[in-house]
């Protein structure tokens, strides 16, 4: 395709935003009536997963569409390799403008000051910070353009990134003849890294105060009585501003040649699973939402299969007409539309850990989660020679997962088939050879509680 006939991109992430958020998943709170118009009227991935629930390596496999042992940034805080297959790379190569907005996560720069612009993955235009968390707060966005000039936008901070994002498809508009690739990155609903909060727009959390959590967290407490409303809030506002892009795309006559991609990086499960809020293999932590539409994604219904976002990069040129670069280990989403789906894993692959805990690796399919954690001995590292079983759970009789069968002799069949399935999905990206020790009867009440740096 060449011209006016390629179409433009804009990918439309959020961060932290668990997958039960959204109305068509079932949320009754009405928090996401654009997110769940895009869902009904292109394609939705129920199940779908992150690959890494953590910022910086769940990004890199959004750009690359590698396993994070293979970017080399399987912790927050290396730069993408050189060598790694990125999406914009892809994208500019192939005729196509290329633009970022908002958070990016994948700079050895991670304090204050612009990401240099080797560690940028090829985009031509833009407007970020590495870590927004720590450069901003929720009404003072801080961002660097592309000469390292630092912005100030006005506004509550999701507002200012879609502000300027409808800017950029509004000039790219005005050259119709080049196609433009946007990848939109938002911070909310994170917390604020500097206060530990989950400041929604002021007052805009009333509204949220006497809303039920999900049932974990009904059961399981954490900080989900001082910070559920706040994450509503803000979840309420982000669709409130992917409406307005929308209806921007749709008002500038794109909306016919534009696809656009709704994701975030991971869940969040309100430090119920450990003392912060994601990095484990909990749902709460790796479900999160999927949704693609547009040209060759409208109509394309709801599925269950095991998507991944490590399958978007992929996705996004196969359905541009691009090729996959043969490194990218995640597969094209695309021809599930068509109702193909022999070509897709039968269980979704996630590894999880970084500098502050051991390495774990995880499977899930339509039926179990199966997990297993290295011991503290290798706290730090990207793999480790050896792990352990920590946790298995029958999602169709728990989906909340709150009872842990790893210790039970009843499941000792179903762990041995996963344990086999676990070591060759490891094999076949390419980690390094190892064994997995069989859990006890008394795993499930020993697993570790991790606390992070400056958290209680």
């Amino acid at each position: 395709m060449t011209g006016n006939n390629r179409k433009n991109v804009i990918v439309f992430l959020t961060d932290q935003q668990r997958a039960d958020t959204l109305g068509v998943a079932g949320c009754k709170l009405n928090l996401t009536p654009h997110m769940d118009r895009l869902a009904r009227g292109g394609t939705y991935f129920r199940a779908a997963v992150t690959p890494q629930p953590v910022c910086g390596p769940a990004r890199s496999c959004l750009q690359t569409g590698q396993y994070a042992t293979t970017t080399g940034v399987w912790r927050n805080g290396p730069g993408l390799r050189e060598e790694s297959p990125q999406m914009a790379r892809e994208f500019a190569q192939a005729g196509y403008r290329t633009g970022y907005i908002g958070k990016w996560h994948l700079s050895e720069n991670t304090g204050e000051g612009p990401v240099p612009e080797h560690n940028r993955s090829g985009y031509q235009d833009w407007l970020a910070a590495n870590c927004i968390e720590l450069t901003s707060g929720p009404n003072s966005l801080r961002l660097w353009n592309n000469d390292g000039s630092c912005l100030e936008l006005p506004g509550y901070r999701s507002d200012a990134v879609i502000d300027a994002a409808i800017r950029y498809v509004h000039e790219r508009s005005l050259t119709p003849d080049v196609p433009f690739f946007l990848f939109i990155s938002l911070l909310e609903p994170h917390h604020q890294n500097t206060d530990d909060s989950y400041p929604a727009p002021r007052g805009m959390e009333n509204q949220y105060r006497d809303t039920v959590p999900p049932p974990d967290l009904q059961a399981l407490g954490g900080s989900t009585a001082r910070d559920w409303a706040g994450y509503c809030a803000m979840i309420k506002r982000l669709d409130d501003g992917l409406g307005r892009l929308v209806d921007a795309v749709e008002s500038l006559n794109l909306g016919g040649n534009t696809m656009m991609a709704f994701a975030s990086d991971h869940g969040c499960h309100f430090k119920t699973r450990n003392s912060e809020y994601k990095r484990s293999p909990h749902e709460a932590s790796v479900r999160v939402p999927l949704v693609l539409w547009g040209p060759g994604w409208n109509g394309g219904g709801q599925h269950d299969v095991p998507a991944s976002l490590v399958d978007l990069a992929p996705s996004l040129l196969d359905s541009a007409g691009l090729s996959i670069p043969d490194s990218v280990q995640g597969v094209s989403l695309l021809p599930v539309t068509k109702g193909e789906q022999d070509h897709l894993p039968s269980e979704s692959f996630i590894q999880f850990g970084d500098g502050f805990l051991p390495p774990g690796r995880a499977l899930r399919n339509s039926r179990w989660k199966y997990a297993v954690t290295a011991t503290e001995e290798h706290t730090g590292v990207a793999s480790a020679p050896a792990y352990q079983e920590t946790h298995l759970f029958d999602l169709r009789t728990d989906p909340h997962e709150l009872s842990n069968l790893v210790g039970s002799a009843a499941h000792q069949a179903v762990r041995d088939e996963l344990r086999e399935r676990l070591l060759k999905r490891m094999a076949e990206i390419g980690e390094p050879a190892t064994e997995i020790e069989s859990a006890t009867a008394d795993s499930a009440s020993t697993q570790r509680t991790i606390n992070y740096p400056g958290e209680d």
